[in-house]
């Protein structure tokens, strides 16, 4: 199965590719192109791709090109669900490259291994603590390997958060015991934020439905929570308990910095400026607190400088760019002559199909339709036009955006969206529409 960011180079045929693996190394035209190639293959699922990745991987020379591309490979042919390279995969476990052996043990859990040998080599380096103790104790939980239960039991203490709550995660599904999986909730707030992100992954795979209230207060990326959100509530969940569920994406959708748990605080209050540059930060928690922060600033201070920022860097920035989108659809007293332009940033960001800006296009949405709401009908068509492949999240966020603003003279609209959205291919979008007997 392909993601969006698989192929950023739309111009190498899979023909092009599958040559590059078989040009020697020095006569390569940039050293990164045997990863480029390797990379590439996963659009172009078949057997000679997997027969390209495999013979790459048997490949003894110890170039850094090498390397990083037989990492990427066996990664590929994991996706692929190339099974009977199982053997050619797994061998790579012997390597000296950590970086090989960690995307191995991926791919043999992505291809459901079970050759005993293989097995064994992994619970060897579990208890080696050289390689990754976390992916290890994913993949071999996620293969059903009960073995490793007297393991985790320690691994339950480890001083990385991530390794304790990779053991919490697969004790809950090798043995039923969840009881220590509030732990894990614990993480949802931790300094780091790859722990975050780690405890949404563990609370997933432990199936902790119980748990998705602070996943979707975690202060993370919306994608990983919305992640969570997909696998949690299966379709049996969304039918009977959809009044639970629905109103937490809700949440989630609309993303007010209020209904996050940010973990920073402002030691003094800090200039408009650097509350718009926080916007930037790597660590969203900072970004929600600037977002929050930004609300005590009058639109007429923040305009100016914001624009600025916009057209220097948030334009292409895709972190930034969600939380302008945000920021943007926030409050109703911008300067009267900014609106035009806000309105055109924003109708731009609800259509853009880059992959990078995904998550800003349903925020994009929703603030078109707290700012301009006469526009927001208007647009519809555009939004949900399949030459935008509009996203399930941007079809959902219509259906919310249109409860929040509806009208009796919005009538008609609503209709002309029921009939849009009735036979949606998406379970959660449906259910939406039906929830609360609808608009």
């Amino acid at each position: 199965m392909t993601g969006r960011f698989d192929n950023i180079h739309p111009e190498l045929t899979c023909q092009h590719a599958r040559q590059i693996l078989l040009q020697p190394i020095n006569e390569l035209d940039s050293q990164s192109d045997y990863y480029m190639a390797a990379s590439h293959l996963i659009n172009c699922p078949g057997p000679e791709t997997e027969k390209s990745l495999a013979d790459l991987l048997e490949c003894s020379q110890d170039d850094q090109a090498v390397k990083i591309a037989k990492r990427k490979a066996v990664e590929v042919l994991g996706r692929l669900g190339a099974t009977y390279l199982i053997s050619n995969v797994g061998q790579c476990l012997w390597s000296d490259d950590q970086y090989l052996v960690e995307n191995t043990v991926f791919a043999l859990q992505r291809l459901k291994c079970s050759e005993p040998r293989l097995i064994q080599k992994m619970l060897h380096l579990l208890q080696e603590d050289t390689y990754n103790q976390r992916v290890l104790i994913q993949c071999l939980s996620s293969l059903s390997i009960h073995q490793i239960v007297p393991l985790l039991k320690g691994l339950q203490l480890a001083e990385s958060p991530g390794v304790r709550g990779a053991a919490i995660s697969a004790i809950a599904q090798l043995t039923g015991d969840t009881k220590q999986l509030s732990s894990i909730v614990n993480h949802l707030t931790l300094p780091n934020q790859m722990d975050r992100q780690c405890a949404i992954q563990d609370l997933i795979d432990a199936g902790a439905l119980e748990c998705l209230r602070p996943i979707v207060r975690a202060p993370v990326s919306p994608a990983f929570r919305l992640r969570a959100c997909r696998l949690l509530i299966t379709s049996e969940v969304l039918d009977s308990e959809s009044i639970h569920y629905l109103p937490l994406i809700d949440s989630l959708l609309v993303d007010d910095p209020d209904h996050i748990e940010i973990v920073h605080r402002y030691d003094v209050d800090p200039d408009v400026e650097f509350l718009i540059r926080d916007l930037f930060n790597t660590d969203f928690s900072r970004c929600y607190l600037a977002l929050k922060s930004l609300r005590q600033c009058s639109g007429e201070l923040v305009w100016p400088l914001m624009l600025k920022i916009w057209e220097d860097e948030a334009c292409n920035d895709y972190g930034a760019h969600y939380f302008f989108m945000r920021l943007l659809g926030s409050r109703a007293d911008w300067p009267d002559d900014s609106l035009d332009f806000i309105l055109d940033i924003l109708k731009s960001a609800a259509v853009n199909r880059r992959p990078q800006f995904q998550k800003s296009r349903s925020a994009a949405i929703y603030s078109i339709s707290q700012l301009n709401p006469s526009l927001f009908w208007e647009l519809i068509p555009s939004f949900l036009d399949q030459s935008c492949s509009p996203p399930w999240d941007c079809r959902y966020v219509l259906i919310m955006a249109i409860e929040s603003i509806l009208k009796d003279e919005s009538r008609q609209q609503e209709c002309q969206l029921r009939d849009l959205l009735a036979d949606d291919s998406d379970n959660f979008v449906r259910a939406r529409l039906t929830f609360k007997n609808g608009f």
